[in-house]
């Protein structure tokens, strides 16, 4: 139930927002920057399968790319047992190999290949894994866009499915751990379905986004809880002739429901954050470079015992 209920209010929300469809034929970002943020978030409350999430699955300045990305997340986690309990930190890093690739009109491929190196310390000393992540790979549907010379506001629908292939190692044995996502992979195929809507006046915008990630069991009987996520990113295109700028403000969203093992529900696993993005991306030819923060303003991930500081990042494209 849970599950039709979150997909039905994903088309629900963005088709709220379209217009009466004018034409597909004209792309009005033909000539202009494709203002796309995130279409994922599925680190799972943290990093063990984290791929791009409210961090971006897409270049602000480049429409086609392949690109490098580099992305950081840092929390911190105790057992709760006393009110005194000692809290750890814990440091999720990613590199990741992304794309986005148009295969025939209307129709785009995005992939991400990811390589994690996390740490986090415990009451026994430091602790460390790596490893190549899961793949993700979506395809997305241009449902339409407006004429390029409209006189008021452009707009821009995109809607797709994809899945997420489990290439990261699962390790059980952290099943039991205050985080359960300190993982490199979860070991399941999980499929998501997402949504992107663009509304822009001139060189201001308005970036929208909604997506839900449905998760599957692992061979070792363990299932991450479901995931919906939503995002709004406001954005302001400014362009010279050697080179454009594109900052961006915005908030992000997630909702995690509970992990399974041996079909019970664990305790503690389900959670939410809503969080503040700020971010720039610089494109000079065909190269780009941007980077992104995110802060929480408020959380409740696994029963108050794992709190997010703070997730950045950087990347470097090249368009296709």
């Amino acid at each position: 139930m849970k599950t039709t209920f979150y997909c039905l209010l994903i088309l629900a929300f963005q088709f709220g927002f379209a217009t009466e469809k004018d034409s597909l034929a004209d792309n009005p970002f033909s000539n202009l920057p494709q203002f796309s943020t995130a279409l994922y978030e599925e680190c799972d409350a943290c990093g063990c399968s984290a791929s791009g999430g409210s961090m971006g699955f897409a270049s602000m300045l480049n429409t086609n790319f392949i690109g490098i990305r580099y992305f950081n997340q840092s929390y911190q986690s105790t057992d709760g047992l006393y009110s005194n309990s000692p809290w750890y930190n814990e440091n999720f890093n990613t590199v990741q190999i992304w794309a986005r690739i148009p295969v025939v009109k209307r129709v785009q491929i995005s992939a991400q290949i990811p390589y994690h190196f996390h740490n986090r310390e415990t009451n026994t000393g430091n602790q460390s894994i790596n490893g190549v992540g899961d793949i993700t790979v979506l395809g997305l549907y241009q449902i339409y866009q407006t004429h390029k010379d409209s006189t008021v506001f452009i707009h821009s629908l995109q809607a797709g499915a994809g899945v997420k292939i489990p290439v990261g190692k699962f390790d059980a044995t952290n099943n039991g751990s205050v985080n359960p996502s300190y993982q490199v992979g979860t070991g399941s195929w999980d499929y998501l379905v997402a949504t992107e809507y663009v509304i822009r006046r001139k060189q201001f915008g308005l970036n929208t986004l909604l997506n839900y990630v449905i998760k599957t069991e692992n061979d070792k009987n363990y299932q991450f809880g479901n995931q919906f996520n939503y995002a709004g990113t406001f954005f302001y295109l400014f362009e010279s002739a050697s080179f454009s700028v594109v900052p961006q403000l915005g908030f992000a969203g997630e909702v995690y429901e509970s992990n399974y093992q041996l079909g019970q529900k664990v305790r503690n696993t389900s959670g939410d954050i809503f969080m503040s993005k700020l971010g720039f991306e610089i494109g000079k030819e065909k190269w780009s470079l941007g980077a992104n923060l995110m802060l929480p303003i408020t959380q409740n991930l696994t029963g108050g015992n794992v709190e997010a500081n703070y997730r950045w990042s950087f990347n470097l494209n090249y368009s296709l």
